[in-house]
């Protein structure tokens, strides 16, 4: 590395006597040839940039931090020692796109700046790509309203129950905030069901004025259905093929393919018992969908749990008196299948999973 090597002499003199100027200079010439060559570097290399840049960066005024972080912030092997220091500065405009962007960043920096640093930090962080639990854990609480609004918003934060329990209690009263909680798909349904009682009404006008154009007459026409879904109650006993499905499932051995050869062999009960443990709606609820005039709820299921045509066709072929069998319905299915997007889809589930067996919003 002949380029940083000819830089090497001059440093120890700059950084002990030089001026504030000098060490500006310094750290601009080092950050850029840094940035040019980042990508042929060795760990060894980028160390020694590490620490002659972690010296030059103190006494340096924050506009020329701000440029260093604003440089670095992208590259992935960046200096891991200064892109920390970076984003512990108190200055927003120094750690902002250090939090936001840098790959050096371990999930326990990140912890330590949410429990330390002021609101303007957690913001930046709560947009992070794939933030972990132990961070949302920390935004949910010392968050304000805009943190915690964002956070919510960021699909691939990962997000414990013990934090979407308190993003439930503080979206009471919050229709913006109610409406970025209820629209994850990973909200557990016992947590969505206590979002919709706390502001039923306005979580449901908000996820149907959310959806795209297309699909709100789906979602409206879906949900205004699935009330004469919960009419139909069926007098077979899924005692027995609970307890097949329960053993299956306790032993990791329940999915797709046990499902699909359920329906093939016509058990119907131990069918429906399957498609309600990994859907994870109530077996009474699977039943009356499996039961009912049009195939649609399997469609939806089948759609909310990542399985394919076959898996949902293969299902219909084993409802009782062959309903919807017909080549022509089948194909009517299909299309409606392939039309079917899967957030929808997991939306109207997130609705049967906090139904009772009477058709009720659970309490």
């Amino acid at each position: 590395m002949p380029a940083t090597a000819s830089l090497i002499p001059e440093l120890e003199y700059i950084i002990q006597n030089g001026s504030y100027r000098k060490r500006a200079d310094a750290l601009e010439r080092i950050a850029r040839l840094f940035a040019d060559g980042a990508e042929k570097f060795s760990e060894d290399h980028i160390g020694l940039f590490d620490d002659v840049l972690c010296q030059l960066v103190v006494e340096i005024e924050t506009k020329a931090l701000a440029e260093l972080s604003t440089q670095l912030a992208p590259i992935a092997n960046a200096p891991a020692g200064l892109m920390r220091k970076l984003a512990h500065d108190d200055d927003i405009a120094v750690a902002g796109p250090v939090i936001t962007q840098s790959q050096r960043l371990k999930e326990n920096d990140l912890v330590d700046i949410a429990k330390t640093k002021g609101q303007a930090h957690l913001f930046a962080m709560s947009g992070r790509k794939d933030i972990g639990e132990a961070v949302t854990d920390v935004l949910v609480t010392r968050g304000d309203v805009d943190v915690i609004r964002k956070m919510a918003d960021n699909a691939s934060a990962k997000i414990s129950d013990g934090a979407f329990s308190t993003l439930v209690k503080r979206s009471e009263g919050d229709g913006v905030l109610a409406e970025k909680v209820g629209m994850r798909p990973d909200i557990p349904p016992h947590l969505f069901r206590d979002l919709l009682v706390r502001a039923t009404a306005l979580v449901q006008q908000r996820l149907l004025a959310s959806a795209k154009p297309e699909t709100q007459a789906e979602i409206q026409r879906v949900l205004d259905k699935v009330s004469k879904d919960f009419g139909k109650q069926s007098s077979r006993d899924y005692a027995a093929a609970m307890r097949v499905v329960s053993d299956l499932h306790q032993s990791k051995k329940l999915g797709e393919p046990e499902l699909v050869e359920f329906a093939k062999l016509k058990k119907y009960e131990e069918t429906v018992a399957a498609l309600s443990a990994l859907c994870g709606v109530p077996v009474e609820t699977a039943d009356r969908l499996m039961g009912g005039d049009r195939p649609d709820p399997i469609l939806i299921l089948c759609k909310a749990a990542g399985f394919g045509w076959p898996t949902a066709k293969q299902i219909i072929m084993a409802r009782p008196g062959l309903k919807g069998t017909s080549s022509q319905a089948l194909d009517e299915s299909y299309a409606h299948f392939d039309k079917l997007s899967p957030s929808t889809a997991q939306r109207v589930v997130r609705f049967w999973q906090v139904r009772d067996p009477d058709g009720n919003a659970a309490a």
